[in-house]
């Protein structure tokens, strides 16, 4: 039995939606942040000692980190992985760890800012140009293709789902950026999409 421990507004959203593209049988434990700390419960431990998500049991197998469990399931299924041609499978695993590795921890730093009164809002004037950086990027490279790994969805895509509605939410991920807003509304639009955000509950972007 496949089982995913999910948290509700959290980077496990992206493995929901991996499962309903695959159309595997799957069972979700459902955890909620805490109000006030918005940090995971401590239930989570029980299950992986760093007590994150999200956590994916399968086959006796106790799985963590996003992109690990997406070559996982592209692996277990033979979809959604990396494609044959040599320079699309270099893209693939590219924006599979881009995603977490380069995008997200500018992105992470700029909403901790946004809880410091005033120095926090100083200093996200400062860091904005970085993340300008990397949406210039991402735009350039959706101009050049349909999805980030050559002209098929891969786990690649839905890796990078997460850190970009969070920067369409409240980083600027804008107007400015046409194909990288017209692949957000692609992504979005999928029934397999559409159903992970019915079994994962409210999503906050």
């Amino acid at each position: 039995m496949t089982i995913l421990h999910h948290l509700n507004n959290s980077r496990s959203q992206r493995i929901l939606w991996m499962l309903e593209e695959l159309e595997l049988p799957y069972e979700v434990k459902r955890y909620q942040r805490d109000a006030k700390t918005m940090l995971a419960p401590a239930a989570l431990r029980a299950v992986h000692p760093l007590g994150k998500s999200p956590v994916l049991e399968d086959d006796g197998h106790i799985i963590v980190e996003s992109a690990a469990i997406a070559e996982y399931l592209a692996e277990k299924t033979g979809r959604l992985g990396a494609p044959s041609a040599r320079g699309d499978a270099l893209l693939y695993r590219q924006f599979l760890h881009y995603a977490e590795g380069s995008l997200m921890p500018p992105l992470l730093v700029k909403l901790v800012l946004s809880r410091v009164p005033i120095m926090g809002r100083l200093a996200m004037a400062r860091f904005q140009p970085m993340i300008d950086t990397h949406l210039a990027y991402v735009e350039g490279e959706l101009a050049r293709r349909p999805w980030f790994a050559g002209d098929a969805m891969t786990a690649a895509d839905i890796m990078m789902s997460f850190p970009l509605e969070a920067a369409r939410a409240r980083a600027g991920l804008d107007e400015r950026y046409p194909h990288a807003l017209a692949w957000l509304e692609k992504v979005q639009a999928r029934p397999a999409y559409r159903r992970a955000l019915e079994v994962g509950g409210p999503y906050a972007y």
